[in-house]
């Protein structure tokens, strides 16, 4: 069986370039491919162009990986990926698909358009070549008649979510004489290369995601004319509060594209006429149809359920009863005010749905069919409940799937709710909680299992055995090696110990600082191989520090307590960097401010693709505290080529240390964090999520057996007081330019004495503690300015940067 080195993409539209495009982010090289248009254009025509012009010949597919490069949000790690795509188009270079590995179709979603595709697929292909549809619904059996048997075994569905980077989603469905050993290879590929999460559907009309989700949308619109709410209240009831992505249900329907919404409808509805749910709830595809109609696509015409106004505070939403614009309204309602303050999903769900208020009322009315109609797909769509709770998360975007969710509210006592309300059970619901159970998931000898509604029994959770799953790690509490309230400390096995942070959004505070410190002694003392920094958050590695202990110490005037928290971060930081193990970060999501102070102090990093970093100090009036300028100068000295250094110092890698850090610049991937030197070019990125863990603790395990070494502290030349006038020079432009304010000046100045190394000169080095005891005496004295303060109080106060 081959190797998936290079792959061919058979259409560029959004689909056929974002997987293009997130194959380069993985390395791997793709040929994309699409038609040849008609005619030129009349502009074209008289530029000279014909159809046999070259350019034009691969117009669409050009446009595709162009698209893909300039697409917000981003398609690519860096821009530079790009440059692993080729194009071409399916007239002249379809022969080239027989030196791919794997061919994907991603044309238009027509039966006659995919059949004829295939057939002329059919003539290059050869026996090795793995070759898969992206359609959302159009059966297998009908896309390959007529081909050979061979070829057959070797087809299978691969429906990719939009946009392709972000959406953890990737189904797999077979066909009738679909290899299994080949949904096994292209299972593998997509997991541990290209980072997704693999659901195994049936071949049955929108597979395993869209089923649930279509149904959830066209029953959500049903109730909201029945019950007479608005487009923006259904939104504001079911986004966050209830679980759900901030776009919830309409704000959706818009970045997916109304017109393929309403496409998706009618595959729906004209197969499904045996599925009474569906049936049932199908008039309000006509919202849908008539969006189609009027051109409200969404996103991409800039008009759908939600429009802007000509200023940034205008925003209109449709009444869907005249489809007319109206402005968008503000709501309030006791239960989501106080779900804001709840942390926990399932909690927040519960709140919500068990309040008698307006949006109570419609988050249960929506919520509890949707329970409903998943348990009656098990089966019909995919084999058990672990397949359409991952289907919903990953593809969805939910914070719990259903049956996640249904353990969250109660099984039991929803069931009795929805008996009462006149709902009907599914019969394996009841026979689940007649056998006495009470929830789908649970935990037994540390082992996590599902409910198999087939078997009517607990099975494992289908976890790879090769994954370091911390919640799984701590159901044995045999592992937990030492905790406070901020970290916890845990053996993951072979040596290799994982500090795992749990303050919200994994800030750094006074007790994390005490596991750094705490967990460094144990390795130390005890012989352990390495540590390695991980978490399971989706969200956040660690957004920053902890600026709410920080303003509190501050307003209460305790400045040895500020500076002692800010030098026992210093040097736990440098205790990460020259302990006796190595130690390895695995950052993911967000990875801010003391974040990835950290992650820069660690002897190596393994992040996942996904990373969000910088210094954003700045953004709170303040500037890095915990060794960031040091690790800053460190790694763009270390980007200078050798033999081409200036002198003692290179001015260059000051320069461009104070850019990152003066302009706060955050790395929107853990490709671009290299490009910024936030990670060295050694540094491992892992594209899976659920390998990262494991992959980071490789990293330690190799490090201690290459016979790890403590590396040697570094002196720095650096320019003092004539090098900070000259970094000031443009700031200061910027500020005469009114581009920046009084006090954006003053912090950059700060930094620019730090980098330079204050009152030092080019011809003595300084030592990493001289620069630490710099950049401690400038976060001190920005602490005591009141327009810090403020910045610091608006960031509480509002979650975005106050430039004052």
């Amino acid at each position: 069986m081959n190797k998936i080195r290079k792959v061919a993409v058979l259409g560029a539209g959004v689909m056929g370039s974002g997987i293009a495009a997130h194959l380069a982010n993985a390395g791997v090289p793709s040929l994309l491919l699409d038609i040849v248009l008609p005619e030129p254009s009349e502009d074209e025509k008289k530029k000279g162009v014909t159809r046999e012009t070259p350019a034009f010949r691969n117009k669409l597919a050009n446009m595709g990986k162009e698209n893909a490069i300039k697409a917000k949000p981003a398609a690519l790690h860096t821009k530079e990926m790009a440059d692993l795509i080729s194009t071409g188009n399916l007239e002249d270079d379809l022969p080239k698909i027989a030196g791919c590995d794997w061919i994907v179709e991603v044309v238009k979603e027509e039966l006659g358009v995919k059949k004829a595709l295939f057939a002329n697929v059919a003539k290059y292909w050869k026996p090795g070549i793995i070759v898969s549809s992206n359609t959302s619904g159009i059966a297998i059996e009908s896309m390959t008649e007529g081909l050979s048997k061979e070829f057959q075994e070797h087809f299978l569905v691969t429906h990719f979510f939009n946009p392709v980077r972000y959406m953890k989603l990737l189904e797999l469905v077979p066909g009738k004489y679909t290899n299994p050993a080949i949904m096994k290879q292209l299972a593998l590929f997509g997991e541990k290369t290209l980072g997704k999460g693999i659901v195994y559907g049936k071949d049955t009309p929108n597979f395993v995601a869209n089923r649930i989700g279509v149904y959830g949308i066209l029953a959500t619109m049903k109730a909201m004319v029945d019950m007479d709410y608005g487009v923006d209240e259904v939104d504001k009831i079911l986004g966050k509060a209830m679980g759900k992505p901030g776009s919830a249900v309409f704000k959706t329907a818009d970045l997916v594209g109304n017109d393929t919404l309403a496409h998706i409808c009618d595959n729906v509805i004209n197969t499904l006429q045996h599925d009474k749910a569906i049936i049932g709830v199908s008039s309000a595809s006509s919202i849908f149809y008539a969006m189609r109609d009027k051109k409200l696509w969404g996103n991409k015409v800039k008009q759908g359920f939600y429009k802007k106004g000509a200023s940034r505070k205008e925003k209109f939403v449709i009444d869907y009863k005249t489809f007319e614009y109206r402005p968008e309204q503000k709501y309030s309602y006791e239960s989501l005010d106080t779900a804001k303050n709840v942390e926990d999903v399932g909690e927040r769900v519960l709140g919500v749905i068990s309040s008698d208020d307006r949006a109570g009322k419609f988050a249960w009315v929506t919520m509890a069919p949707g329970l409903i109609y998943a348990a009656n797909m098990v089966g019909e769509i995919a084999d058990d409940i672990v397949n359409i709770d991952n289907a919903m998360r990953w593809g969805f975007a939910w914070d719990m799937g259903p049956f996640e969710t249904w353990d969250a509210i109660g099984v039991k006592s929803s069931v009795a709710r929805m008996e009462k309300d006149g709902m009907t059970i599914p019969k394996s619901v009841k026979d689940f909680l007649a056998a006495g159970n009470e929830k789908f998931y649970k935990f037994e000898n540390g082992t996590k299992k599902y409910w198999d509604f087939a078997s009517k029994s607990y099975k494992a959770y289908p976890y790879n055995p090769e994954w370091v799953v911390l919640a799984n790690v701590k159901q044995d509490k045999k592992k937990l090696v030492a905790d406070n309230f901020g970290a916890s400390l845990w053996d993951i096995g072979d040596g290799v110990l994982n500090l795992e942070f749990h303050t919200k959004m994994n800030t750094v505070d006074v007790d994390v600082v005490e596991m750094l410190n705490k967990s460094i002694d144990i390795a130390e003392k005890d012989g352990w191989k390495g540590i390695v920094l991980a978490n399971d958050n989706p969200q956040a590695f660690s957004a920053g520090a902890n600026i709410m202990m920080l303003i509190g110490e501050i307003n209460n005037g305790n400045w040895a307590g500020v500076e002692a928290i800010i030098k026992a971060f210093q040097d736990a930081n440098m205790r990460l960097r020259y302990s006796d193990i190595p130690t390895v970060a695995a950052p993911a999501g967000l990875v801010l401010g003391g974040g990835l102070e950290m992650v820069l102090g660690c002897d190596a990093v393994q992040a996942y693709g996904e990373m969000y970093s910088g210094l954003v100090e700045v953004g709170v009036g303040l500037l890095p505290g915990g060794g960031g300028n040091l690790r800053m100068l460190e790694r763009m000295l270390e980007s200078i080529p050798p033999g081409t250094r200036t002198g003692k110092f290179d001015f260059n890698y000051i320069a461009r240390a104070f850019e990152y850090i003066a302009m706060a610049k955050i790395s929107m991937s853990a490709g671009e964090a290299k490009e910024y030197r936030y990670l060295r070019f050694t540094d491992g990125i892992t594209m899976s999520r659920d390998w990262l863990t494991a992959d980071a603790k490789k990293v330690a395990l190799h490090l201690y057996d290459m016979g790890y070494k403590r590396p040697a502290p570094r002196k720095y030349y650096l320019p003092g007081k004539s090098g900070a006038a000259t970094v000031m020079a443009s700031v200061k432009a910027m500020y005469d330019g009114e581009f920046i304010s009084e006090h954006d000046l003053k912090i950059a100045g700060k930094v620019a004495h730090v980098l330079t190394g204050g009152d030092t000169v080019g011809s003595v080095a300084v030592s990493e503690q001289y620069i630490l005891d710099l950049e401690r005496e400038a976060f001190m004295s920005l602490c005591g300015e009141e327009k810090s303060k403020e910045r610091i109080m608006y960031m509480l106060m509002n979650n975005k940067p106050l430039r004052n």
